[in-house]
């Protein structure tokens, strides 16, 4: 198990004005560090692995992510989501963005 002091590797792949697309890579003992969804979105696992989510509420539960299972989630979500293992996973978020235009 690693500590997770480090901070998850967030690479924008792309935006517009209806949709951002970050790729996630978590190495061994990063995190996202607590955060609230603004925005509905999609996750689409690329690397498999087991996360860490620990919830608002302070539950928290081991999730393991497989590549081809994709899930979405709703705008309010909040949590830290933490690699403990000693593999890399790493998944592609959308966020489904509100027009402004």
């Amino acid at each position: 198990m690693h500590s997770t002091e480090q901070t998850a590797t967030a690479t924008v792949q792309d935006e517009t004005a209806t949709v951002r697309i970050t790729r996630w890579d978590f190495p061994p003992g990063t995190q996202t560090g607590g955060h609230r969804h603004g925005y509905d979105y999609v996750v689409v696992p690329v690397i498999g692995g087991v996360l860490t989510i620990t919830s608002a509420d302070g539950s928290v539960s081991d999730v393991p992510i497989e590549v081809g299972t994709s899930y979405s989630r709703v705008a309010g979500t909040e949590h830290n989501v933490e690699n403990r293992t000693d593999s890399t996973v790493a998944f592609v978020e959308i966020e489904l963005l509100e027009y402004k235009g």
